[in-house]
């Protein structure tokens, strides 16, 4: 390309050496997504050759003349980014489980939490596990305690034992789902498993810094619980503490249902308001002493000021992921301050998007990084370019602008975030604008500082002053969750799209904040390919779990399951991945699979398929093989010639199975082949 059409090209793009760094994480981002994205984990020399390439190709960068420079320095970000998730994978790497396990275990309890069966849950580390090797015990596993009774929730820090069933973590429920391995893998968590006996404690809780904080948090939401009883206490603890322990599950499928859930996490919302009070508050307080407000930089303390008490309240809430991205977020906005800067710019969101990339590489595959920062991405660019349209234009009165920018924001906010909601949670709020609107100017005008306001008179006793208005808010925000959930049609189920949908999605719209020029409306055909390949996704014909035991067959009312109750989990997700909000025994009475229970058959383009389960299922199997493909969740040690036959041993090898319809009969899907030969996945 001659050298005036490439610095035209640079021109118009903005990512000469002032303008690139927006564009850093992206890079970066193209990086990660390239390791993660791999069906094979790449040898350890190329993840060395990638870093070396990165290295070379960024001093190259810094000699080669600028019109050059921009291209080298995001070919390194692309190198650079494949190198650090491989290097973050195996710095992560620690034993699991391969295997089953029934027996006596021991360790010391880390965090306290809820399963999706609203069963309390704990995660141990300094593991010991009957009958397992210590080089093979994992370094950390998460137990649920159903039912267990004893010490059901011991505080952090203190060392327990109990019997539990344990497994390795779970493969994905069917080819392409979410792999809770990869999750677990990162997390360092190499068993889950269940308890069904009391658990015994065995020594109190030890010292440490971390685990003092944490049991400082667990006292705090038992003293908030115990002031405002209720969901209401339990929401003011989940947002002021991180615990969601004592959240009814009503409660909380209200609040997804009218797209309130948010509120719930400590993202981005609860740090900007906490700490735009605490900013708000120093200033003010600072500026009523004439002689300290002009001798010192009262707006730079200020800023300080709040950013310590962020610090703090990352600290209580658990410090999290989601936290984490929100204190970085809120740091580089008060640093900004500090430094004479303009707080609120694409330049802020990159560098707090390149911190956590670089710290946790995996985050971008995860919902909450994708929507925090397509929520704070698509506000700063829209609010900076209503801030530079052309004067002369029609401008609201002074009196609605507060209004109009909570409208502005929470329809910008929504938009952004839909799109990764829906492919994540199979579902998008039909009225979440209007829950947002009636419930988020209350959290920042009311229940945030009154929280801050219960805090600051604590000490002397008056936190109920605080409290008392804080229940107010609360109360009326789940309120409207539970009036805007019970509308009809406030739920939209979203069937879950292909793998190249989000990554679509996601360059599209940076490519139409971040370009300059007319051009950026070019990042629309990407956004719209998506869209159209989302609406075009096919949900499998038929499903078969890993285990055998769960056969789910699409009818003509929708997918149609083996039995009414029994892996429920795996159920949840095909209905949910399906777009569907049925249950599982509403899904078993469907028409869709044929046969007596024990012996139930799907046609797949012309091919029969036979769950086959219960006694006598050995004598069965050879007249179903006479039929076509057998399922069975046994193991199979002599099946008879020319049996198409899935049996245990062999599900656990290529995982959950998927049949679509083919030209020349079922195309067959595994969950092995789509997740891939990974570390997290051996």
């Amino acid at each position: 390309m001659p050298a005036r059409a490439m610095s035209a090209l640079l021109t118009a793009v903005e990512v000469r050496r002032g303008h690139l760094f927006p564009w850093t994480p992206v890079f970066l981002s193209l990086g990660i997504g390239l390791y993660f994205t791999r069906a094979a984990e790449p040898p350890v020399w190329a993840l060395w050759a990638f870093a070396g390439a990165a290295a070379v190709l960024a001093l190259a960068a810094r000699r080669l003349p600028e019109l050059w420079a921009p291209v080298l320095i995001a070919l390194a970000l692309v190198a650079g980014g494949a190198a650090l998730a491989g290097a973050r994978a195996h710095m992560v790497a620690a034993p699991k489980l391969d295997h089953r396990v029934y027996g006596a275990l021991e360790g010391r309890v880390l965090v306290l939490d809820r399963s999706s069966s609203d069963a309390p849950r704990i995660t141990l580390d300094r593991v010991w596990i009957e009958r397992v090797p210590p080089g093979e015990t994992p370094r950390r596993l998460r137990v649920a305690l159903h039912g267990a009774g004893g010490v059901t929730a011991p505080p952090p820090g203190a060392r327990i034992a109990m019997m539990a069933h344990l497994s390795p973590p779970s493969a994905p429920a069917e080819p392409g789902g979410f792999d809770f391995r990869r999750h677990a893998w990162f997390k360092q968590i190499g068993a889950v498993g269940y308890a069904n006996s009391p658990a015994v404690m065995l020594s109190p809780p030890e010292g440490g810094a971390t685990l003092l904080v944490h049991r400082m948090r667990m006292a705090l939401s038992e003293a908030l619980r115990a002031r405002i009883p209720g969901d209401q206490g339990a929401f003011a603890a989940a947002i002021l503490t991180g615990d969601r322990s004592a959240m009814s599950r009503d409660t909380i499928q209200a609040l997804r249902d009218s797209n309130l859930a948010h509120l719930l996490a400590i993202s981005g919302l609860h740090m900007g308001l906490l700490t735009g009070v605490i900013f708000a508050a120093l200033r003010f307080a600072l500026a009523l002493w004439p002689r300290l407000a002009l001798r010192l930089p009262v707006k730079k303390i200020a800023a300080a000021g709040a950013l310590a008490v962020g610090a703090v309240y990352l600290a209580l809430s658990g410090g999290n992921v989601a936290t984490e991205r929100a204190f970085i977020m809120v740091a580089a906005v008060l640093g900004a301050v500090m430094a004479d800067r303009r707080a609120l710019t694409l330049r802020a969101v990159a560098l707090a998007a390149l911190i956590v990339l670089v710290l946790t590489p995996e985050s971008l595959t995860q919902a909450g990084f994708q929507m925090s920062f397509a929520a704070t991405t698509a506000l700063i660019a829209v609010f900076a370019a209503l801030r530079d349209r052309p004067e002369g234009g029609w401008r609201p009165p002074r009196w609605a602008q507060g209004v109009l920018a909570v409208v502005i924001s929470s329809a910008v906010a929504g938009a952004a975030t839909a799109p990764f909601g829906a492919a994540h949670f199979n579902q998008v709020s039909q009225f979440g604008l209007l829950a947002n609107l009636a419930s988020v100017p209350l959290m920042g005008l009311l229940v945030m500082p009154a929280a801050v306001a219960a805090a600051c008179l604590a000490p002397f006793g008056l936190a109920g002053l605080g409290l008392e208005p804080m229940r107010w808010g609360i109360a009326w925000i789940l309120c409207v969750a539970e009036r805007v959930a019970g509308l009809d049609g406030a739920v939209w189920p979203v069937p879950a799209p292909g793998p190249a949908v989000l990554p679509l999605i996601a360059l599209g719209a940076l490519w139409v904040m971040l370009w300059s020029g007319r051009a950026r409306a070019l990042g629309l055909l990407p956004i719209l390919a998506a869209f159209a390949l989302w609406s075009a996704a096919q949900r499998p014909a038929l499903l078969i779990a890993e285990s055998g035991g769960l056969m789910g067959a699409m009818g003509p009312e929708g997918r149609a399951l083996s039995k009414p109750s029994g892996e429920g989990f795996v159920a949840l997700s095909w209905l949910e991945n399906d777009g569907d909000r049925a249950d599982q025994a509403t899904a078993f009475a469907r028409p869709g699979l044929t046969g007596a229970r024990g012996e139930q058959e799907a046609m797949v383009a012309g091919q029969r398929v036979t769950l086959i389960t219960g006694r006598g299922w050995a004598e069965r199997i050879a007249p179903a093989c006479a039929r076509g493909w057998v399922v069975v969740p046994q193991y199979v040690d002599d099946p008879p010639a020319g049996c198409r036959i899935f049996e245990r041993a062999a599900l656990a090898r290529t995982g959950a199975l998927a049949l679509f319809p083919g030209a020349d009969g079922p195309r067959l899907v595994t969950a092995r082949t789509l997740a891939g030969a990974r570390l997290w996945a051996q």
